[in-house]
């Protein structure tokens, strides 16, 4: 990869400084938001009872942050429909953010336009969720309270314009399409549970123990680690790791953010080039997502793939 790199870190000349939240942040409470994230934090809570634990619950947690979160979140909503990385067939992007929306991080179009808010102005007073206004407001907090810079009618317009011109995206936009999809998904893991258990001959106590026990630990928890995983990039890879590039902001690499995201905490690498499909700058800097992007080129779910600007100098 990039090996005429220097080793060493970076060291910004962009000042560090700490400021307020954003001047277009009040106190009142996002009840749309708080709700489900206190709610769903709150019922994941039961996977801490020995009656609702089970093996497969456990696979399907560990499965499903990658499916979900990494399929979903970090190629779909964020290289695909953020950055525009990479082209593939509209039903194909259609299914991907689907199945981001089972990790009910928000509609495309709010998701979407706030991302391209905080690259316009990471870092800065306008960015809506920089460490430099507290390390909490940038993993969470700026969810739950009002911020009229964002999900508004004229940032969907400025960062998002090219997002809602699809109408299914307009429709989870604008309608409880997003919930819906996610009570049925938990439905699903559910009722699969109840039938897996009669099938292998287990009385109703059984059944419903298991159903639980998928929803719990399959659906709750994972959308629990989704969130806390998505949210460290915001957070954490913005204050610990080291700087191979001066970005003008506190973008780091970080390879335990990187480990948890599947490369997604590679952010210093992401910040320099955004529009990359890649953040593998350096042979140890290894990037899943864009393996898998490039497994899909490969059967054509993916096309005109923009690698890292050091390639496309070559």
């Amino acid at each position: 990869m990039l090996d005429s790199l220097p080793a060493v870190s970076v060291k910004s000349t962009h000042s560090a400084r700490h400021f307020a939240r954003p001047a277009s942040v009040t106190n009142r409470i996002v009840w749309r938001y708080a709700i489900p994230i206190v709610t769903i934090h709150l019922l994941a809570l039961g996977a801490l009872a020995p009656w609702l634990f089970s093996w497969t619950g456990v696979a399907l947690l560990v499965i499903g942050i990658y499916i979900f979160g990494a399929l979903g979140i970090n190629i779909a909503y964020h290289r695909l429909l953020t950055h525009r990385s990479f082209k593939c067939p509209l039903w194909w992007e259609h299914v991907m953010v689907t199945i981001a929306i089972c990790c009910f991080e928000d509609a495309p179009g709010s998701w979407v336009a706030t991302h391209r808010l905080h690259h316009n102005d990471s870092d800065e007073n306008l960015d809506p969720h920089s460490p430099r206004a507290g390390f909490f407001w940038s993993h969470m907090g700026w969810l739950l309270v009002e911020n009229s810079n964002i999900r508004t009618v004229s940032a969907y317009e400025r960062f998002a314009r090219d997002v809602l011109r699809d109408p299914y995206y307009m429709r989870l936009q604008r309608t409880l399409l997003p919930l819906w999809i996610y009570l049925i998904q938990a439905g699903v893991y559910f009722y699969a549970g109840v039938v897996a258990s009669w099938w292998a001959g287990g009385d109703w106590t059984a059944r419903l123990q298991f159903g639980l026990s998928l929803l719990v630990w399959g659906v709750l928890l994972r959308t629990v680690c989704v969130w806390h995983i998505t949210w460290s990039v915001n957070s954490a890879a913005h204050v610990f790791g080291y700087r191979t590039y001066e970005t003008g902001e506190d973008s780091r690499n970080s390879w335990m953010v990187a480990l948890i995201t599947s490369g997604e905490g590679w952010h210093n690498n992401h910040h320099i080039d955004p529009a990359s499909a890649s953040n593998w700058h350096r042979w140890w800097e290894v990037d899943p997502m864009y393996m898998v992007i490039c497994a899909m080129q490969r059967v054509g779910l993916a096309s005109d793939v923009i690698r890292p600007r050091f390639l496309r100098k070559q």
